[in-house]
C-alpha cells in the first residue's frame, strides 16, 4: 500500500463531451415536460454538497419507471453521452457532478415501495424512497431500516456509494443490507442480481459490484433490503468527557469487550458549542459520546449499566439518559443537524469533508494526531465520528473564495489519508470515492487493483457513459 504524496487536484478535470440537439430533440419528444434544459433545473442537478463548481448538464430527465430510464439511457447510448444518476444531491464527494458533461436521469420520481414481506423482514424499493419514507412505512409492521448516514437520502444513492453511519457499528453497512437489484446497464439493458433469499453461491456477486459503483456501471431501478423488528426497547444516553482521547478509549473498550451497542458517535466541544447555538440544546461543551442501546429491556439495562462503569473509568461524567421517542429524536436530530450547524457557525463557508476510517486499536492514535494537526492549521473545523467502527469525519469550514484557505485544508486531509493507510484504514469509510479521493484509491488499493476495476468498467460500459469521471480515469 502506497502512501498518497500529493493532494487531489483542486479542481476536476472537465472535458465536456458534446450533446447533440438530436438526442435532446429525442428526449423531448420521449418525455415531453418530464425532459428539461432550463437552466435552474439543470443547476440543480449540477451541484451537491461538494466544494467543486462545474458546469450542469446539458438536460435532466426526470424518469418514473425502469423503463423511463431504460429509454433514457438507451438513448444517450446511442449518441455516446454521459449519464448521470441523482437523487437528492446530498453527495459529499462530486458523484452527481457533470464532469464531462451529459444528461442527468432524476430518479426522486421513482419512490414507490414496490413490496414488504414481513415475514422474510425483506422489502423491495425504487431508487427515489429515502430512507425516512420507508421506516415510517415498516413502522405497522413493526419493522424498521437502520442504515443512517444522517441526511435523509435516498436508498439508490445510498446503494451507489455503499454508506453506512450511525447505526453500522450494529447493523452494517448497505453492502451487507441489499440483497438484489435490479440495474439499467450502459446499453440501456435490464438485469437483475441476487433474490430475496438470505444468502446464495449462485455465480459472481454482482450485487455487492454495484453497490458502491457511484453510478459508472449502471442505473438501480430497485432494490431489495434486509429489514429488522424493531427493538422491544431502545435507550440514548449523552455522557460527556474531559478529553477527546478519554472518549475514543471509552469506544475502544466498549467494542473490544463485545457490547452490542447500536450507535456510538463522538463530537468534540468545538463542534457541541455549534450545535447548541444551532439547534438550541443546553449540551456540555466538552467532549461528548452519543450512545444507543436496542434489545429488551433487561439487555438494554445491561448494556447500559457496562456502559456507564466503562466511561467512569475514562472521566466519564454528566451521563443523561434520553428514553422516550421524543428525546432521543432531539440528540439525534442535533447530530444529524451538526455539518449545518457547523456551515451556519462560519456564514458563507463550505466544508471539506474527510471520511477515514481505521481500525479500531488505532483510532486513538489516529484521531489525536489529526485533531493536533487541525489545530495548528489555523483552519475552523468540526469533528463527528461513527466511532464504534472506527470512522470520522473532520469538516474543514473554508472561505471558498480563499485559495490559501482550499489549499491548507486538502493539505490535512491528504495527511489525514496518509496516517490512515500507514495504519492499515481507508481514505473512505462511507462517502464514497467520487471526484475527490481518486488520487487516495490508487495509494489505498494499488495501480493493480485500479486496473482490475478499470477492465470491469471497460467491460460493462465500453463508451465510459455511465458517471464517467468518478472514482478513477479512464
Amino acid at each position: 500500500m502506497n502512501a498518497p504524496t500529493t493532494p487531489h487536484a483542486l479542481l476536476p478535470q472537465i472535458h465536456q463531451r458534446n450533446v447533440p440537439p438530436e438526442l435532446v430533440a429525442a428526449l423531448k419528444a420521449q418525455f415531453g415536460t418530464r425532459c428539461s434544459t432550463a437552466l435552474a433545473v439543470r443547476e440543480q442537478h449540477g451541484r451537491d454538497e461538494s466544494v467543486f463548481d462545474v458546469p450542469p448538464p446539458a438536460a435532466v430527465v426526470f424518469a418514473e419507471s425502469t423503463a423511463d430510464v431504460a429509454a433514457a439511457v438507451g438513448l444517450a447510448a446511442q449518441y455516446r453521452v454521459p449519464v448521470i444518476p441523482f437523487g437528492v444531491g446530498s453527495s459529499l464527494e462530486g458523484h452527481l457532478l457533470a464532469v464531462q458533461g451529459g444528461i442527468s436521469i432524476d430518479l426522486g420520481r421513482m419512490n414507490q415501495i414496490v413490496a414488504i414481506h414481513p415475514e422474510d423482514l425483506t422489502v423491495t424499493v425504487q431508487p427515489g424512497v429515502t430512507r425516512k419514507q420507508l421506516n415510517e412505512a415498516l413502522k405497522s409492521n413493526g419493522l424498521f431500516f437502520p442504515i443512517d448516514p444522517g441526511a435523509d437520502a435516498s436508498l439508490g444513492g445510498m446503494c451507489a456509494t455503499r454508506a453506512s453511519g450511525t447505526n453500522a457499528v450494529r447493523y452494517g453497512t448497505m453492502r451487507e443490507n441489499v440483497l438484489g437489484l435490479e440495474v439499467v446497464t450502459a446499453s440501456g439493458a435490464v438485469v437483475r442480481t441476487g433474490t430475496r433469499a438470505r444468502k446464495s453461491a449462485a455465480g459472481y456477486d454482482l450485487t455487492r459490484l454495484m453497490v458502491g459503483s457511484e453510478g459508472t456501471l449502471g442505473v438501480m431501478t430497485e432494490i431489495t433490503l434486509k429489514v429488522y423488528p424493531l427493538p422491544e426497547a431502545i435507550s440514548a444516553a449523552v455522557c460527556s468527557f474531559p478529553s477527546i482521547e478519554a472518549a475514543v478509549r471509552t469506544t475502544i473498550a466498549i467494542i473490544q469487550m463485545g457490547v452490542p451497542i447500536a450507535r456510538v458517535e463522538l463530537v468534540d466541544a468545538k463542534t457541541v458549542r455549534m450545535v447548541n447555538a444551532h439547534a438550541k440544546l443546553g449540551l456540555r461543551e466538552e467532549a461528548l459520546l452519543l450512545m444507543e442501546f436496542h434489545g429488551s429491556p433487561a439487555s438494554v439495562k445491561e448494556q447500559a449499566e457496562t456502559v456507564q462503569e466503562i466511561a467512569a473509568d475514562h472521566g466519564g461524567n454528566a451521563f443523561e439518559w434520553a428514553s422516550t421517542p421524543e428525546e432521543r429524536t432531539r440528540l439525534w436530530a442535533a447530530r444529524h443537524n451538526a455539518y449545518f450547524a457547523a456551515i451556519q457557525s462560519r456564514p458563507g463557508c463550505r466544508a471539506i469533508s474527510t471520511d477515514t476510517c481505521v481500525p479500531i486499536s488505532r483510532l486513538a492514535d489516529c484521531l489525536l494526531e489529526s485533531i493536533d494537526e487541525a489545530d495548528a492549521s489555523g483552519i475552523p473545523y468540526f469533528l463527528v465520528g461513527h466511532v464504534g467502527d472506527g470512522n470520522f469525519h473532520f469538516g474543514y469550514l473554508i472561505d471558498p473564495h480563499s485559495a490559501q484557505e482550499r489549499a491548507t485544508a486538502e493539505a490535512l486531509n491528504l495527511k489525514l489519508v496518509q496516517r490512515a493507510l500507514r495504519m492499515d484504514g481507508t481514505c473512505s469509510g462511507e462517502h464514497g470515492i467520487g471526484l475527490h479521493k481518486m488520487d487516495f484509491l490508487v495509494a489505498e488499493t494499488g495501480a493493480g487493483a485500479v486496473d482490475m476495476m478499470r477492465a470491469i468498467k471497460t467491460a460493462l460500459d465500453p463508451h465510459n457513459i455511465m458517471n464517467p469521471g468518478k472514482i478513477f480515469a479512464l
